[in-house]
């Protein structure tokens, strides 16, 4: 995939862009691919490939332009997409997965075509009309620890945008990141939940109190024998 492109150019940084200047920018990166999309294309090629065509013209790309991102770069099971906000990015994840997954709600599991994404924010590097950096390579890592149907975002994704979307994160704590040096905080956002961007307080349980006593006592009606 793209990210091992990615890796490969930064090893080589030093060298082929010494000298050179180098654009840079800050942004959201969404990556995305299709969880299980070699099974899928193994039991129905044409089919499955036609309802990709399908969810790409009528939700996932329609909803990229309405957040104002940028694709860069699409595979075969994925696609890289650029935006200048973390709220715009994580906004338009939430609404594609949740578009998925009401047009896949009449699909047997395992024709399901899913999407796992990851969101992160940083400085990138821009090549023509290519994009490279950690932050790339982040994402994709990002995409690869979330669930079918999910979306997996960085901590510095996550401070951009708690309190800005109507949603519930779940703290993963510390993830080891493949070719990452250093381990990195992640959270998953429940997309199919709209709530609150922080988990609801409990209730406290209220404990067991007697009833009152009623100022009089119950009227009870007696037969008499005869």
């Amino acid at each position: 995939m793209w990210f091992d492109r990615r890796e490969r150019f930064s090893g080589l940084e030093g060298s082929h862009l010494s000298g050179n200047r180098v654009d840079r920018r800050l942004a959201a990166i969404l990556a995305a691919d299709i969880a299980g999309y070699s099974r899928l294309m193994g039991g129905d090629e044409e089919g499955t490939l036609a309802r990709l065509k399908a969810f790409r013209k009528g939700l996932v790309d329609p909803k990229i332009a309405e957040h104002r991102g940028r694709i860069v770069k699409t595979t075969g099971d994925g696609m890289l997409v650029e935006f200048a906000s973390a709220v715009d990015a994580a906004r338009c994840a939430v609404e594609v997965q949740r578009g998925m997954a009401k047009q896949n709600a009449n699909t047997p599991q395992d024709r399901r075509i899913e999407f796992r994404i990851g969101i992160h924010v940083g400085d990138i590097i821009i090549d023509e009309d290519d994009i490279f950096g950690d932050c790339v390579n982040i994402a994709a890592r990002l995409e690869g620890i979330a669930k079918p149907g999910g979306i997996c975002i960085s901590d510095d994704a996550y401070r951009q945008v708690r309190g800005k979307i109507d949603i519930i994160y779940d703290d993963m704590g510390l993830q080891a990141l493949k070719n990452i040096a250093e381990p990195m905080r992640a959270w998953s956002v429940q997309s199919g939940n709209k709530l609150a961007s922080t988990p609801a307080a409990k209730a406290s349980p209220v404990p067991n109190q007697p009833l009152p006593l009623p100022d009089k006592p119950p009227l009870r009606c007696c037969l008499s024998r005869t």
